[in-house]
């Protein structure tokens, strides 16, 4: 059906009480968020019949039209071409965080950060299971194929589509942590990209000990690394950077502001991501690396219980890359890793109680991002779920998934489960227990109780009031 979205934008405006009672709107993946001046101004029943929308609903202190994607964009641009503003985002902030506790708040900025970023983790988590299942060895053979006999052109274009938004992430979540705590966007992109330069030595090659990639030494004791993959050194860089630049905007004379305040935000960040928030936090990986070591040796399955508890709450810091090196560790000493068979399980849980959350809910919104975070997370990749849905709105859910964790991680390692490789979990990750009849069948079963279980309890106890009105 085509759709007349300059009509559909004048109808807007009037229905929610003309030019003077809006100041200003913006939209996301599927809805007009209109920031008003008086709530009551709005006449529901007439916005109900507009063309297109599917639904209305006031939440973080914004009226929100649902259009869908696709349509949305559109009738925000006839919208903005009509006269009203585009939401600021001190705007949008202010509106988001009134009548919300401390806590509330928090969460919210936190998620604000890394909801932009969830469609290109969706994105990668589709290409990274395609490549976890299509191109390896036990499924090749099936065809009578090695990997080497692959197009190596083929494999290149696999790895630019899986292999992007990780290795480019700090710079993701910097561009939009700037933009959140009000710095300049392009800053906080630059300062991220600087972060993974190719110039510094790889975070990944870093962590596998076969690489012979050694960290650059700052006076032979701060270790000077990228940092690929990483969440929280470019999170806590965004966030001081973004404060230091409009500290500087309102101390440098406006006519050196242009190029001053830029050049001291990058050379003064980069120095203290580089060689203060890094070395802490290699310092804390270090920490969760050698905790994870001792407790994947303790008896009756308690390490897979405490790594498995914990596992989610490491992801939050972003430092859980680190688990590579345990990880490439164990399968050169003994050709098994028993870590992956609990990440797997985690990746499960997460699926499972991010479906409940998706069906149960009444909000559009969340009705919208659950089911394709429930498959990036059941193709191993567990952000969407996770800042999308399980932390979005309140904690229950992502606390009950980190119980459900550490029992389906206890129990993986009193069964004994363990992969022969690294880096696919999950669905793709069942490529790494066909090697015995045994691991499959032992894998296949615990993943469908931890998904089922997940669901289930999710559905009857966790699912968050908020997502339950539209």
């Amino acid at each position: 059906m085509a759709y007349d979205y300059k009509k559909i934008a004048k109808s807007v405006i009037k229905a929610v009480g003309g030019y003077e009672n809006i100041k200003s709107a913006q939209h996301c993946a599927t809805r007009l968020r209109l920031i008003v001046d008086d709530r009551e101004k709005i006449n529901e029943e007439e916005v109900g019949k507009i063309e297109g929308v599917k639904g209305t609903f006031f939440t973080g202190g914004q009226y929100q039209i649902i259009f869908g994607t696709g349509h949305v964009n559109r009738v925000f641009s006839e919208v903005i071409k009509l006269g009203v503003g585009e939401t600021t985002v001190a705007e949008a902030k202010k509106a988001k965080l009134t009548g919300k506790n401390k806590f509330q708040k928090a969460i919210r900025t936190f998620g604000d950060v890394f909801v932009p970023i969830i469609p290109v983790l969706v994105a990668t988590g589709l290409f990274l299971g395609l490549k976890g299942a299509l191109f390896n060895n036990n499924f090749l053979s099936l065809f009578g194929m090695t990997i080497k006999e692959v197009p190596k052109i083929l494999l290149v274009l696999i790895d630019v589509l899986s292999a992007t938004t990780f290795a480019f992430l700090p710079a993701i979540v910097c561009w939009s942590t700037f933009r959140v705590f009000g710095g300049s966007p392009i800053l906080g992109l630059i300062l991220g990209l600087m972060l993974v330069n190719p110039a510094l030595p790889n975070a990944y090659s870093v962590a596998d000990p076969s690489s012979g990639i050694t960290p650059l030494y700052l006076f032979g004791i701060i270790p000077v690394v990228g940092y690929q993959g990483s969440i929280l050194p470019a999170f806590v860089a965004g966030w001081i950077g973004s404060k230091l630049e409009i500290k500087l905007r309102k101390l440098v004379p406006a006519t050196f502001d242009f190029m001053i305040t830029p050049f001291l935000v990058l050379l003064i960040m980069l120095l203290v991501s580089l060689l203060i928030i890094g070395p802490i936090l290699h310092g804390v990986e270090l920490i969760l690396l050698s905790f994870m070591k001792t407790a994947l040796h303790l008896p009756f399955g308690i390490g897979g219980l405490i790594i498995g508890f914990f596992w989610s709450i490491i992801t939050l810091t972003g430092v859980h890359h680190i688990s590579n090196m345990l990880e490439i560790s164990l399968l050169a000493n003994t050709g098994f890793n028993p870590m992956n068979a609990i990440l797997c399980m985690c990746g499960f849980s997460s699926a499972g109680v991010c479906l409940a959350i998706a069906l149960k809910a009444k909000k559009k919104e969340v009705r919208a991002i659950g089911p394709s975070a429930t498959v990036s997370a059941l193709l191993g990749i567990g952000e969407p779920a996770l800042f999308g849905v399980l932390l979005r709105y309140k904690v229950t859910p992502f606390i009950l998934s980190c119980c459900i964790n550490g029992i389906a991680g206890m129990l993986a390692m009193i069964i004994g489960l363990q992969g022969t490789g690294n880096g696919i979990t999950t669905i793709p990750g069942i490529l790494l227990y066909v090697y015995s009849p045994k691991q499959l069948i032992l894998y296949i079963v615990l993943a469908a109780a931890t998904f089922i279980t997940a669901f289930i309890t999710t559905w009857l106890f966790a699912v968050p009031k908020e997502v339950m009105s539209e």
